[in-house]
C-alpha cells in the first residue's frame, strides 16, 4: 500500500472532524459564549494568568500534550500491524482525546482556571479532590523524573542536539520580551527565530556536544543532564508564563510544524511503499493486542496528561471562549496527525533502508529485522530510532544530507519532550498548591516552596538508586495509570454537563470506554506484578486501582443522583 494513500486519507478524516464534530461540540455541548469572562482575564496576574493570542497558546498547548508519547507509542504499536494503529489513532483522536482535551480546557475555565482534580470537589465531593490530586501527583511526579531522564539519554544518543535546544531560551526570552514588553509585532520577529533555530540545528550537527568526551561514564554523563535539565525546570516553572514558557513553546510549534512539513514532503515526493502486515496478532513476546493498544498509544489517541495541560497551564492563557476549541481539538487533531506520520515513518520509511552494523536492510527485511520481537522493539532507543531514521529517509528524498536530517529529527524529539518537561513542572506546583490548601499544609501553597518540592520528589525519585534511572522502576504503571486518569477526567466532564441539564452522551460513552479498558489492563498488569512477586508495581498498582474505583464509584453514585433528581436520565443519555 502506497503510504500517501494513508496520509492523504488521515488527513480528511482530521480536516473534517475539525469543521463537523468540533463545532457541534463547541456549539450544542459545551455552548461556548464568547462573552463569558475567561479566568486568563479576571484573575490576570501577568505571572499565570496571562491572556493570549490563540495562536501563540496553540503553540504552547500542541508541544506540550504531545511530548513523546505520539512518537514512543505508535512507534511499538505497530508490531500488532498498521490498521489497529491508525484505526485506533484516527477515531480515538477524534471521538475521545479531542472531545476530552476540549472538555477539560472549558471546564476549568468555567470553574476560576482550577485543575480538572480540584474541580472535581465541586463537581462529585470534597472527598474526591484528594483523591484526584494524589493521583495526578503520582503521575507528573513519574513524568518529570523520566521526561528529565528520557533528555539526558537524548542528549547522548544525539549529541547535535544540544545546542540549538539550549540556544533556543535565549532565542524564546527575546521573542517575549519584543512582544510583551515592546509590544511589538509577531510575524517578523517568529520568522527570524525559526530561522536561527534551524541554524542552530545545522551548527549543532556540525559540533555535537557530547559529555562522553569528559571521563564521567555513562552514569556520570546521564546524571549532569539530569540535574541540568530538572534545575532549568525549576527555573523555568517559577518565571512569568509569557517571559520563557509561551514564546519558547511558540517557537517549538512552528519548528515542529516544519519538520512535520518535511516528513510530508518525503513523503509526497517518495511515496514509500507500507511493508508492515495490516495485522499481526501474535507477536514474539507482545503483550495482548486487546487491551493493550489503547494504553500504548496514548498520547495520538487519548491520554489522561492532556486534561492537566488543558485545566492547568492552558484554561489560564485562554483569551475567550471562542478560542477554546482551536487550541484543544485542533492541538489534538495536530497530535493524531503527528501519530500517523509515525506510523508511516516506521512502517514505510523504515522500509527505505536501516542500516545495522554496516548491513543495509530494505522493505519487508528492514521491518521484520527491526520488530523481530517485543524486546528488541521495545526500547527508548529503539522506538526513536525507527521514527528518525524512518522520517530521514523520506525526507533525504527531497534533497537534504542524511546527517542534516538526522539532526532535525532529533531535535524534533527534543524539543518535545523538554517543552513536555517545562509544562509538567510548573503543573506540578499548581497541584500541590492544591495540594497544600485540601490538607491544610501552608508552606506547600507557597509558588516557590511547590516548585522545590516538585523538582526536588522528581530528583529524588530519578537518583535513589544512584543511577538517575529509578524512575524507571515505576514507568510501568504509567501508561494504565495516565488512561485511567483520562477516563476519570471525562467522569467530571459528564457530571458537569449534566448538572447543566445537557446531553452527556458524547463524553459518558468515552469515559465507560477508557475507563472499562485500562481497567481491564491495570487488572492483567496486576496479576502480571503478582506473578512475577514484584511487590513494588503490585503495591502501588494495587493502590491506584483502589483509588480509580473509589472516585469512579463516587461519581457514578452523584450521576445517577443528579440524573434521577433532575428526571433527565433519558435525555442525556
Amino acid at each position: 500500500m502506497n503510504a500517501l494513500i494513508l496520509a492523504v486519507f488521515a488527513a480528511g478524516a482530521f480536516g473534517v472532524a475539525y469543521f463537523t464534530y468540533g463545532r457541534f461540540l463547541a456549539g450544542r455541548i459545551f455552548r461556548i459564549r464568547p462573552e463569558n469572562a475567561c479566568p486568563s482575564g479576571a484573575l490576570r496576574d501577568d505571572y499565570d494568568f496571562v491572556p493570549t493570542s490563540r495562536h501563540i497558546l496553540f503553540g504552547h498547548h500542541f508541544t506540550s500534550i504531545a511530548g513523546l508519547g505520539p512518537i514512543v507509542g505508535p512507534a511499538i504499536a505497530v508490531i500488532w500491524g498498521w490498521v489497529p494503529a491508525v484505526a485506533w489513532i484516527i477515531l480515538g483522536t477524534i471521538f475521545l482525546g479531542a472531545v476530552h482535551d476540549f472538555g477539560a480546557l472549558i471546564v476549568s475555565m468555567r470553574k476560576q482556571g482550577r485543575s480538572i482534580g480540584d474541580v472535581a470537589a465541586d463537581l462529585i465531593s470534597p472527598r474526591v479532590r484528594l483523591l484526584f490530586l494524589l493521583i495526578i501527583f503520582f503521575e507528573l511526579w513519574i513524568v518529570i523524573a523520566v521526561f528529565g531522564l528520557i533528555i539526558a539519554i537524548l542528549f547522548t544518543m544525539y549529541p547535535q542536539s544540544v545546542i540549538p535546544i539550549w540556544t533556543e531560551i535565549p532565542i524564546a526570552m527575546i521573542l517575549g520580551w519584543w512582544v510583551y514588553r515592546k509590544k511589538g509585532n509577531i510575524f517578523w520577529p517568529s520568522i527570524v527565530a525559526v530561522t536561527l533555530m534551524y541554524v542552530f540545528v545545522w551548527v549543532g550537527s556540525l559540533v555535537p556536544v557530547d559529555l562522553s568526551a569528559t571521563g564521567l561514564g555513562p552514569i556520570g554523563v546521564l546524571s549532569v543532564w539530569i540535574v541540568i535539565v530538572l534545575g532549568y525546570a525549576l527555573i523555568a516553572s517559577l518565571l512569568p508564563v509569557q517571559m520563557l514558557l509561551q514564546p519558547r513553546d511558540y517557537i517549538n510549534s512552528h519548528q515542529l510544524m516544519i519538520a512535520m512539513g518535511l516528513i510530508v514532503g518525503g513523503i509526497l515526493w517518495t511515496r514509500p511503499t507500507v511493508v508492515a502486515p495490516a495485522i499481526h496478532v501474535d507477536p514474539s513476546g507482545a503483550p495482548a493486542l486487546l487491551p493493550f493498544i489503547f494504553v500504548i498509544i496514548a498520547c495520538g489517541a487519548i491520554s489522561g496528561f492532556h486534561c492537566l495541560v488543558s485545566s492547568g497551564t492552558s484554561s489560564k492563557q485562554c483569551a475567550s471562549e471562542s478560542d477554546a476549541q482551536f487550541i484543544s481539538y485542533g492541538s489534538m487533531l495536530m497530535e493524531g496527525a503527528l501519530a500517523i506520520l509515525v506510523v508511516i515513518a516506521c512502517t514505510a520509511g523504515l522500509g527505505m533502508g536501516l542500516d545495522i552494523n554496516g548491513q543495509v536492510h530494505t522493505g519487508v527485511a528492514a521491518f521484520n529485522t527491526h520488530y523481530a520481537t517485543w524486546q528488541a522493539a521495545d526500547g527508548l532507543g529503539s522506538k526513536l530510532a525507527a521514527f528518525i531514521y524512518g522520517s530521514a529517509n523520506m525526507v533525504e528524498g527531497i534533497g537534504l544530507s542524511h546527517s542534516f536530517c538526522l539532526a532535525i529529527m532529533a531535535v524534533f524529539i527534543v524539543s518535545f519532550a523538554a517543552t513536555t518537561v517545562d509544562t509538567a513542572t510548573r503543573i506540578q506546583r499548581y497541584i500541590l498548591v492544591e495540594l497544600g490548601k485540601a490538607v491544610s499544609v501552608k508552606p506547600l501553597t507557597n509558588n516557590v516552596m511547590a516548585t522545590f518540592v516538585a523538582v526536588g520528589t522528581a530528583l529524588a525519585l530519578a537518583f535513589y538508586d544512584g543511577t538517575g534511572k529509578g524512575a524507571l522502576k515505576l514507568w510501568p504503571l504509567f501508561g494504565t495509570v495516565n488512561q485511567l486518569l483520562a477516563g476519570l477526567a471525562l467522569l467530571a466532564i459528564t457530571i458537569y454537563l449534566v448538572r447543566k441539564n445537557i446531553r452527556a452522551v458524547y463524553t459518558f460513552l468515552p469515559m465507560f470506554f477508557m475507563l472499562a479498558i485500562t481497567s481491564w489492563a491495570m487488572v492483567l498488569n496486576i496479576e502480571e506484578y503478582f506473578i512475577t512477586r514484584n511487590w513494588l508495581l503490585f503495591g502501588i498498582g494495587s493502590l491506584v486501582m483502589g483509588l480509580n474505583v473509589w472516585l469512579l464509584t463516587e461519581g457514578l453514585i452523584v450521576l445517577r443522583g443528579i440524573a434521577g433528581g433532575k428526571g433527565v436520565a433519558a435525555r442525556t443519555f
